[in-house]
């Protein structure tokens, strides 16, 4: 007991001087910088292509559907009151094709001889019990939600330090804090997602390269309805979580508070969300528990759906 009071005293006071150490920081000008965004053709990548190209941003769109890309684009040239002076560019990417992606970055770097701000946020998500699920799933939640971005950001890494430095976003998820039932192909990818940046960013902390991490809650988009199930067949639901959760513009105006302000790792969502990514390291029995009702109520509705 004595340990865990240790630790959460020690949180506080970290907290207390990372948030004064924030208070000397400058807010970051952006226009001109170019960003590129994976998964920009709907949901938060479209939010985030709309919010920073209001900022006078060059606008880099990536993503798998050249189609719909090119509707996006239309859509922010059809915006008026300031944005950027540049059209957006649009990057045909498959994340799940890891072969492609450095000639792919290199074609993004093409667009406009570099990239300043990198936004890693195409992913899957994931519905199913473990015991159900096939091993093809949680390959490819894993290449989709992790190597794909790693092989990007890994692609980008020369780049930006030749020029002198860069923001590498990565869009996370509280999962990749702490793990629920039902959900463990997202989790998992999720959680390396995390840790991958975590490392890179003490890694090029003395290259003029931020690494931030965000984690939300639920956001309302599709992510649902695309999420993978255990057969790997699409969920196709708009799950009630999803219904009610944040919107997109909202995480997206939040992301660019990030690239202003240099914020490295931001949770976002309800607070009892949030409570429960400390309550997990400090009282995990407790954590746990709480998981293992919300496992046992949510099997009953798995058995009902088959």
């Amino acid at each position: 007991m004595f340990a865990k009071i240790t630790l959460a005293g020690s949180f506080v006071f970290f907290t207390v001087l990372y948030l004064l150490r924030g208070m000397k920081r400058k807010k970051l000008n952006i226009k001109g910088k170019v960003v590129l965004i994976t998964g920009a053709t709907s949901g938060l990548g479209k939010a985030c292509a709309e919010i920073f190209y209001k900022a006078g941003c060059r606008v880099i769109l990536a993503g798998r559907n050249s189609e719909r890309l090119e509707k996006v684009k239309t859509e922010l040239v059809g915006l008026k009151e300031g944005c950027s002076d540049y059209k957006p560019a649009i990057l045909q990417i498959d994340l799940c094709d890891l072969a492609s992606i450095p000639k792919k970055v290199a074609e993004a770097v093409s667009f406009y001889d570099r990239v300043d701000i990198l936004i890693n946020n195409a992913g899957q998500s994931y519905r199913g019990q473990v015991l159900e699920t096939i091993l093809d799933v949680d390959q490819r939640l894993m290449m989709v939600n992790y190597f794909g971005h790693v092989a990007i950001t890994k692609a980008l890494l020369p780049v930006m330090i030749s020029e002198g430095g860069g923001h590498i976003i990565g869009i996370s998820s509280i999962q990749g804090k702490i793990a629920i039932p039902y959900r463990t192909a997202y989790a998992a990818s999720k959680h390396a997602f995390q840790a991958f940046f975590d490392s890179l960013r003490a890694e090029v902390c003395d290259k003029n390269i931020t690494v931030s991490v965000l984690s939300p809650s639920y956001i309302h988009t599709n992510i649902s309805i695309n999420a993978v199930r255990a057969d790997g067949s699409q969920h196709n639901v708009l799950d009630n979580s999803i219904a009610k959760g944040m919107k997109a513009e909202y995480v997206a105006q939040r992301i660019l508070d990030m690239v202003l302000w240099k914020e490295q790792d931001v949770l976002l969502g309800p607070f009892h969300h949030r409570i429960a990514c400390y309550l997990r390291p400090i009282f995990p029995n407790i954590f746990f528990y709480i998981m293992a009702k919300r496992a046992l109520k949510e099997r009953n509705e798995f058995d009902k759906e088959k």
